[in-house]
């Protein structure tokens, strides 16, 4: 997964903004921009049917972003993968691999804000977690090129093989801020994607998806461990903080206060002081939902905090 980064350790992706497009040119205007800017990846979230109905569908977003551009990378950041059929999603999984080979990064979430949002699709939101970790040892060795004969307690996968493989392979990170979620990575991920914690949380995080995967037989994850976090730009924090805020409270219904503490504003070197600690801490991957003025200024914005955190 490129957009032309130089450091295989930091990889820094940009979402597409919380409103979406007005137009295909401004689609395209956006994705072209992030990855002349060197930005490496494009980020979307994932729904069904999010409180009055909202939302993408996170793995059609990303092939149509990918659609775009011919080089840079999609990721989605969460899937709810308990709503679907594993078998289903390795098909998906398989066919923009194959449109896009190497760009694309699956991040895998158990939701759970809106938990009419499962009910809706017949999920009992208090088996979601189980459901989870069931579909990704169903999905994983199908992605890997193996063969399934899978009969559990919430999916049958009888006698299935998908071709071809992704080649690359898709890397599958899992998102959540619970000791439950950072277990999940190190038996079945390829990293832990956190959000809304501190430095030291990610570094605990990290240590114990590691000794999860220990644990699970598995001594040869290459982690890709990531933090996702929405940015306020401005020439001051004050300004980062007077787009932020407004922004925040629209999209989750909430007082800007809630996320206060978790969401760096000011200048992309504010910003990236503020993120530095997680790279000491492990991690990789940064997903930024960036708010300014303009789309320009937000690609710009995240563009300059790439640059300043491989510098």
């Amino acid at each position: 997964m490129t957009g032309g980064a130089s450091d295989p350790r930091v990889r820094v992706g940009l979402s597409i903004p919380p409103a979406g497009f007005a137009s295909h040119d401004d689609a395209v205007a956006y994705v072209h921009g992030a990855a002349e800017a060197g930005l490496d990846h494009l980020v979307t979230a994932d729904h069904v049917a999010f409180f009055d109905g909202r939302g993408k569908d996170g793995l059609m977003t990303v092939s149509w972003l990918a659609g775009l551009h011919p080089t840079i990378g999609v990721y989605v950041g969460v899937y709810l993968l308990a709503l679907r059929h594993p078998v289903a999603v390795a098909r998906q999984v398989s066919t923009l691999a194959e449109h896009a080979p190497g760009r694309l990064t699956l991040g895998v979430g158990v939701g759970g804000e809106d938990r009419h949002e499962m009910e809706v699709v017949g999920v009992d939101p208090s088996t979601r977690g189980r459901r989870t970790d069931e579909a990704l040892d169903v999905l994983r060795p199908l992605m890997d090129g193996g063969h399934v004969d899978h009969h559990g307690e919430f999916y049958d996968a009888p006698d299935v093989s998908i071709r071809p493989a992704p080649s690359p392979p898709v890397p599958i990170t899992v998102g959540g801020r619970s000791n439950a979620a950072v277990l999940r990575a190190g038996r079945r991920g390829d990293g832990w994607l956190a959000s809304w914690c501190s430095p030291r949380r990610f570094a605990e995080g990290v240590g114990l998806a590691a000794e999860a995967a220990v644990e699970a037989g598995r001594s040869d994850v290459a982690w890709r461990h990531g933090y996702q976090v929405w940015v306020g730009l401005g020439d001051t924090p004050a300004e980062g903080a007077a787009v932020l805020g407004p922004a925040m409270e629209k999209f989750y219904g909430a007082p800007y206060s809630a996320f206060e503490r978790y969401s760096p504003v000011g200048t992309p070197a504010d910003i990236v002081e503020w993120l530095r600690p997680f790279v000491e801490a492990g991690a990789t991957d940064f997903n930024l939902a960036p708010i300014a003025a303009t789309d320009a200024e937000r690609v710009a914005g995240a563009a300059e905090i790439r640059r300043l955190l491989l510098a």
